[in-house]
């Protein structure tokens, strides 16, 4: 094999190890079945969410993950294979690809990593099941919120039965 080829396969390593490392998820996916317009519409609901998604050879990418430290995704790595990366949102490969092989059967969820710990498939298909980040950061609210409006609830009550009472003189 000649040096360049070498080295091109090096940065194809090097890329995907990089991109495992930087991502807050990864999410590896059998796509065996599915029609160029199928993937093409997988990949432009992908990128709306920043979510990377590529093919890439399996030994490349098996080299790659045992650089990366997620070498359990390595068994995974059999037969025509993609992996979507998660830049911005941990949860939004596994929801995105969740939801579109429920339309899609032939895409199939092998596995993944989410900040940093690998998930067989049923962990992944139940980190689907989460909200993005803006959903779960309006429940957060949603839970601060409330027991501030408790207090302001019991306050308003407090203050309307003493609105029917005649109020105290001050002390001096």
């Amino acid at each position: 094999m000649s040096k360049e080829i070498l080295e091109a396969k090096q940065q194809v390593v090097n890329e995907i190890a990089e991109n495992l490392k930087n991502s807050q998820s990864a999410v590896v996916v059998e796509y065996r079945g599915l029609t160029v317009a199928d993937v093409t519409e997988l990949r432009r609901a992908l990128r709306a969410e920043n979510v990377g998604f590529k093919v890439y050879k399996n030994k490349l990418a098996q080299r790659a993950t045992e650089e990366a430290g997620m070498a359990e995704l390595n068994e995974y790595l059999v037969g025509p294979n993609a992996i979507a990366f998660g830049h911005e949102d941990a949860v939004a490969p596994a929801r995105i690809l969740a939801e579109f092989a429920k339309k899609h059967e032939a895409l199939q969820i092998k596995a993944g990593y989410v900040e940093g710990k690998f998930l067989p498939k049923e962990e992944v298909m139940a980190v689907a099941k989460l909200p993005n980040r803006e959903g779960m950061y309006s429940m957060l609210l949603a839970c601060m919120k409330e027991p501030v409006a408790k207090v302001a609830r019991v306050i308003q009550a407090v203050a309307d039965a003493k609105g029917g009472e005649e109020a105290a003189p001050a002390a001096e």
